[in-house]
């Protein structure tokens, strides 16, 4: 199997505008693409993982990656899926941002020796002049096409700010500049990117004639990618200072059934024929599922070795014993214990982080959902003694969230 059949045989692809062409091009290795990462926070996260995943297999398939950082349209914010204005950030945090995002990238891209770019349009972006812009660029922008594209409606109830407006030329004088400086013929990117991307193409037919729109592809990533990233508790980052491996590992062996499945086709490199023989698979089968796909990401992320360790973690937690060196911890100091050398349970639960307020942790216990050393607790009246941390007491509250708590020394 090539590769454009395999993305689509992964589930990776939606849309493109010329597939026959696409497929000649990523088959042969001939494909020069870019995906785009506005560096909004000094780690990448989950969502941008399917986005990483694609360029490393078509890398990986003799096609040459462009990561292009956004410091100039970071500047902006892009307007996309959200229902409020981003916050303004500074250069500087902008330029940070992107230093940590190239080390990320590194784990999934090979940069060395031209085999791919890492380019930041703010080296195209802030030197424009404002006049010399409209009249180039934005004169083949029609205000009526862009008002109706995805990207603006759901802003244009709370108010879309003419900032905010122009994101979409940016983005397509993104394309037309690669296009021209590195010879980018594709550019991928999510469902939420479809109209600033085509609009990419447009400016390229415009400006550059049918010649050279006839060389570029536009591709719409599966929008499920970006929901993998999303959780109730917030992102989960690849930073391991933001989320740690083991809650990495923990994020992706408590997916939902009915996701196991199409998260190791689209995000992991297992072939094809193992992950099928999987779809077989019920009841406790779907548990090992769970473990295969953890641990190939977090492998992916952070190395084998850490991958080891979580699993080893994560199995010692379920199983209400084994070892626990790799579990999250937390300590407590002797001056957080009471006269008596003991600590409320609810007060355990806040200090740790487990809840964020005593009430939440009074209905957590309430509910039965904290168990301590693997007995649940539901008495809010609850002490813990003092002696119990000398060797690490595993709290858990729910299924996902627990901590191995000790005694600072």
């Amino acid at each position: 199997m090539q590769i454009y059949e395999e993305l689509v045989a992964r589930g990776l692809i939606a849309q493109v505008t010329d597939e026959e062409k696409i497929r000649d091009l990523v088959n042969n290795g001939k494909a020069t693409f870019y995906i785009g990462f506005d560096p909004t926070a000094d780690s990448l996260h989950v969502g941008h993982f399917m986005a990483l995943c694609l360029m490393k297999r078509l890398q990986m398939a003799g096609n040459k990656p462009i990561a292009l950082i956004g410091g100039g349209t970071a500047m902006i914010g892009d307007p996309s899926g959200r229902t409020d204005m981003r916050l303004m950030m500074t250069p500087e945090t902008i330029a940070h941002n992107g230093d940590c995002f190239k080390n990320q990238m590194s784990r999934f891209i090979d940069f060395s020796n031209g085999r791919a770019l890492m380019v930041n349009n703010a080296d195209w972006l802030m030197k424009l002049n404002y006049v010399e812009l409209l009249r180039e660029v934005g004169a083949h922008f029609s205000v009526n096409r862009m008002l109706a594209a995805e990207c603006y409606k759901q802003r244009m109830e709370r108010g879309l700010s003419f900032l905010e407006f122009n994101y979409m030329i940016m983005q397509s004088y993104d394309f037309y500049m690669l296009f021209q400086k590195y010879g980018c013929n594709m550019q991928f990117g999510g469902d939420d990117q479809w109209s600033n991307m085509l609009g990419g193409t447009e400016l390229i037919r415009r400006k550059l004639g049918e010649d050279a729109y006839a060389m570029t592809i536009t591709l719409l990533l599966n929008s499920e990618g970006k929901k993998m990233g999303k959780t109730q508790s917030g992102a989960v980052w690849l930073d391991p200072n933001k989320t740690s491996p083991f809650d990495f590992y923990q994020y992706w062996r408590n997916v939902a059934d009915a996701d196991v499945l199409k998260c190791l086709r689209m995000l992991t490199f297992l072939p094809l024929e193992q992950i099928d023989e999987m779809d077989k698979w019920e009841g406790s089968q779907l548990n090992r599922a769970k473990e295969i796909l953890a641990y190939e990401l977090t492998s992916l992320v952070h190395g084998e070795e850490e991958a080891k360790k979580a699993e080893e973690g994560a199995r010692a937690l379920f199983s209400g014993g084994g070892n626990t060196d790799q579990m999250p911890t937390a300590e407590i100091s002797e001056a957080d214990l009471d006269e008596n050398g003991c600590m409320e349970l609810i007060t355990l639960l806040h200090k740790t982080g487990l809840v964020p307020t005593r009430s939440e942790g009074r209905r957590a216990i309430e509910q039965g959902g904290v168990t301590v050393d693997g007995e649940k607790v539901t008495d809010v009246k609850a002490v813990v003694p003092g002696e119990k941390f000398a060797d690490g007491l595993v709290v858990k509250r729910g299924k996902k969230n627990f901590r191995k708590v000790l005694l600072k020394k």
